[in-house]
This record gives structure tokens, C-alpha cells and sequence, in this order.
């Protein structure tokens, strides 16, 4: 069956299920959308970047658009290292991108390591080659490089270990992601090439607003693509990148969701998407921030998505790194205001995951060990902590916070417990919880008991005026956060 008429069939089965299912393609009845409970008490996820643009390896998974943009750095280092972009194209580094190595069971034990409970694979990048056997275009990863079926074989261990498959589609931006190798003499302008390079639209003159919005034939392939992925693939959460918050997606948008609930609904399985912006109307979908966070609890269901390194997110030779740490505390002030977080990782070409990497995932999983009761399965308290540390809303600022100190402490619940997950450990060995002071009637509730997780000793606490004041074991030390249990509901 040719394209055009695969595509034909795909859109008409769409259009089936959603005048069949209990969701129509708009906003109203999509509002009937709730939020699956093993999102909202798995609160922690692993994405990952991999794709061709690991094998340059150089500045970050844009290399893809930048070594087309004439003046920046990965121009020029493009040259200078595999030659001009009309001998040595993007399209060149395919049958370099081998991922000899790549082993989908070992990366998902890996993540069950990590304490996560969800992983998200980026299944096609702006750049527009899917990791998997796309039906729609010929630049594939069944096909070309690996020429393996990435996103099955990581689909299939998921479910061999019992973790929730995802996937992200950030198809929507190569309606311009190439723009810059269709100014002057380069592979982009190769017709034999538009497969992979595809519109490549021109962008205003700040070099990143598309002048024009996506035409049909591009968002019913984008529509097409997606849904396929949704069929084949099975992934209970989708998530999509910025840009499909342009006008001309709307009522594809629409489409799509009502589709992927109709058939979550039918297979009895708990599915979200994942969007930025304005893209869904509220209600509909899930909140995504980009690398930043909330200054307050959300009542609405929200997350995070961000990575272990600072400068990006697939592979590069010169990551500069965040601590184990570091994401903790920003993983517990997340869920404590109602998020979750999504947490990327950036293997190498060979489908090795770096060791620095490994590393980082591993202390989480160390960390979510012992306190992990306080994180998965809660909901936040009355407030969502106290302390001077002051984390600001918006996207892009998850390096601006201070460090955490002995003062900043998160709340969570569960059931009749309430946690405090104080994120630094205070020097004079004592905590004072002033959220629980006995006349802020925050907890008018008696405390029966206080425990520190992981430690099997009783402690000494008392609570006034002042605030619960817990006294540490002498023996006890921590180089990060530490959680106290509280069973609230005394006589």
C-alpha cells in the first residue's frame, strides 16, 4: 500500500473511534478526561534522548539545526570536522549511528534502579528520523543506522519489567527545524533528501519563529504518525514539545486526544498526554514545564521535565553535570506541590548510557530506598513546605534555586501519615518544624508517633509554641534529604 493511501486509511480510523467512543474531538468533551492513578502516585520517570545527533555528540541534540545555521559554533565545527554541509550532511552521521551496544533490558533495569516507575524514549526528534519502523517515511531506525526497531524493543522490555511504557513525538517542529541549510548550498535543498530534512520552512528574521504555520499535508502526517505510534506501540503517556501549540494544530490536536482516550478506554488502560503552553485547553491533559517548576501547590495534576546534565539533553562529549542531590531536593519540592518529574538521560551512539549517568540514576534509586514511602502514592498536605529557599515558577530556571538548606523542609500525605522531608542536614543535629506548631492550627490533630525513615531508633521530639521539635540520633548523619513519618491522627 502506498503512503498516501496508508495515511488515507490511518486518518479515516481515527475518525472512526472518535464517532464511536465516548470522546469527541473537542474541547468540551474532552474535559471528561481524569487523570490515571498510577500517574498520579508513580511521580517519577526516566526520558531519553538518542538519536543520530549522538554521534557529533557536540553542544546538544540541536546539532541537527545548528550545523545548518550559518555563523554559530556548531557550523563551524561541523566543517572543520566532517567537511561542508553540501559533501557532509545530517543525514551522513545515519550509518555511523550503529547503537552496537544497545541492550533495552539492560537500560530498564537500570531505571528500576533509579526508583522510577515510567520511561519516556524520545520516539522522533525534530529532526525527524523515528526510532522506529514509522510506516510514513523510509528515515527510520528499523531501516537505516541500527536498522532496529528501537521503540519496540524498549516497549517490550518495559512490559517484560513492569514499568509504564511512554513515548515523546516532537515531529511538529521539523516544519522548520532545517531552515537554515535551505539559505545556501547544502544536502537540505536535495529533494532526495525532503523525507528526513522535510519542509524546512523559513523563520523570522530572530531565527526562531516560524514565518508560516503547518499546511494539511503536514499536520495530517503529523496526525497519522502519531496515532500509529499510539496503535503499534501502546504507550500510556505522550508526551509533545512546544510547538504544537501553533493555531493549526487545534483541532488535530482534538482529534488525537479524543482518539487516544477512546482507545485507553477500550483496552481498560490509564493513558495521558503531556503539552506545554496553551496547546490543551485545561482539564484535558497534563501540564509540562520545561526545566522548571511551581512556586505553589497546583491543584491540577503537573510536571517536570528535565535532565541530569545542565547544557543538554542528548550525549555530548562536555556535559556539565547535575548532583544526585541537586535533583532530589528539586524531585521532592515537585511532588510536594503536585508534580512529578521527568528526569532525561542521553546515551551514546552505541546505546551505552555514560557512566556519570548511570551513576546519578543509581543514588536516586538509593535515596527513593529508604524514602520512598514519603514520595510515591502521596498527595500534597495543606502547605507544601517551609524555609527560606525560594523556587520560583516558570520554565528554564532549574539551575536558579539556592542550595537547600536545614530550614527547608516539603510536606506530603498518605493516608493518616504526613511526611517532612527536611533537604539539608542541620548542624546542631535538631529539626523545628514550624508548620506544626500547636497553635497554628495548620494540624490541629495530635501526633501519636515521629520516625525517621531508614532508622529503627526512637527519637525525642516535642511540639509548642515554637513548632515539632525533633532532636536526631547522635549516630545519624545524611548528606542530603532525610524524611520523618508522622502518624497524624492521634487521640
Amino acid at each position: 500500500m502506498s503512503v498516501d493511501r496508508l495515511l488515507a486509511e490511518q486518518l479515516r480510523k481515527i475518525d472512526d473511534v472518535n464517532r464511536e467512543g465516548t470522546f469527541a474531538a473537542n474541547w468540551n468533551s474532552l474535559r471528561q478526561y481524569s487523570i490515571p492513578s498510577w500517574y498520579e502516585d508513580a511521580k517519577f520517570g526516566i526520558f531519553i534522548h538518542w538519536g543520530p545527533y549522538s554521534v557529533p555528540a557536540f553542544e546538544s541534540e540541536w546539532y541537527a539545526r545548528q550545523m545548518y545555521q550559518e555563523g554559530s559554533r556548531a557550523f563551524q565545527h561541523h566543517v572543520a570536522t566532517y567537511g561542508t554541509q553540501n559533501k557532509f550532511g545530517y543525514k551522513d552521521f545515519i550509518p555511523m549511528f550503529k547503537a552496537e551496544k544497545f541492550d533495552a533490558d539492560e537500560w530498564v533495569s537500570l531505571f528500576k534502579q533509579s526508583g522510577a516507575k515510567f520511561f519516556v524514549p524520545v520516539a522522533e526528534h525534530h529532526d525527524g528520523f523515528p526510532m522506529y519502523d514509522c510506516p510514513f517515511t523510509d528515515w527510520n531506525a528499523a531501516r537505516m543506522g541500527p536498522k532496529r526497531d528501537v521503540i519496540r524493543e524498549l516497549a517490550d522490555a518495559a512490559r517484560r519489567q513492569h514499568l509504564v511504557f511512554g513515548v515523546s513525538s516532537h515531529h511538529a517542529e521539523n516544519w522548520w527545524f532545517y531552515n537554515g541549510g535551505a539559505a545556501f548550498d547544502s544536502d537540505v535543498l536535495d529533494p532526495r533528501n525532503a523525507g528526513l530534512y522535510g519542509p524546512a520552512q523559513p523563520c523570522h528574521p530572530n531565527n526562531w519563529v516560524p514565518a508560516t504555520q503547518p499546511n494539511e499535508p503536514f499536520l495530517e502526517d503529523w496526525l497519522a504518525r502519531t496515532s500509529d505510534l499510539i496503535v503499534r506501540y501502546e504507550p500510556q503517556l505522550l508526551w509533545f514539545d512546544w510547538w504544537i501549540s501553533q493555531p493549526a494544530f487545534k483541532p488535530y490536536l482534538q482529534r488525537l486526544a479524543a482518539y487516544y482516550y477512546n482507545i485507553g478506554r477500550e483496552r481498560n488502560r490509564g493513558v495521558a498526554i503531556n503539552y506545554k503552553d496553551d496547546a490543551f485547553a485545561e482539564g484535558t491533559a497534563v501540564f509540562d514545564i520545561e526545566r522548571g517548576q511551581l512556586s505553589d501547590i497546583r491543584p491540577l495534576f503537573w510536571q517536570t521535565d528535565t535532565s541530569v546534565s545542565q547544557n543538554s539533553w542528548s550525549y555530548i562529549s562536555d556535559h556539565k553535570y547535575k548532583t544526585a542531590d541537586s535533583i532530589i531536593g528539586d524531585l521532592i519540592d515537585i511532588v510536594s506541590k503536585n508534580g512529578a518529574m521527568l528526569l532525561n538521560i542521553g546515551p551514546r551512539a552505541d546505546g551505552t548510557i555514560p557512566e556519570e549517568e548511570q551513576a546519578i540514576l543509581r543514588q536516586i534509586g538509593q535515596w527513593l530506598a529508604i524514602n520512598g514511602e514519603a514520595i510515591y502514592s502521596t498527595r500534597p498536605w495543606k502547605v507544601f513546605g517551609e524555609g527560606p529557599t525560594r523556587v520560583g515558577s516558570g520554565s528554564f530556571s532549574d539551575t536558579a534555586r539556592s542550595a537547600f538548606t536545614s530550614r527547608d523542609i516539603r510536606f506530603t500525605v498518605k493516608n493518616d501519615r504526613l511526611y517532612a522531608i527536611v533537604l539539608a542536614m542541620p548542624e546542631d543535629g535538631k529539626v523545628v518544624i514550624r508548620s506544626l506548631s500547636n497553635c497554628l492550627y495548620l494540624h490541629p490533630e495530635q501526633i501519636e508517633s515521629v520516625e525517621l525513615l531508614g532508622h529503627p531508633r526512637g527519637l525525642d521530639w516535642s511540639r509548642g509554641e515554637d513548632g515539632l521539635t525533633i532532636q536526631l540520633p547522635p549516630e545519624f548523619s545524611a548528606q542530603g534529604a532525610f524524611t520523618f513519618r508522622m502518624i497524624r491522627f492521634g487521640s
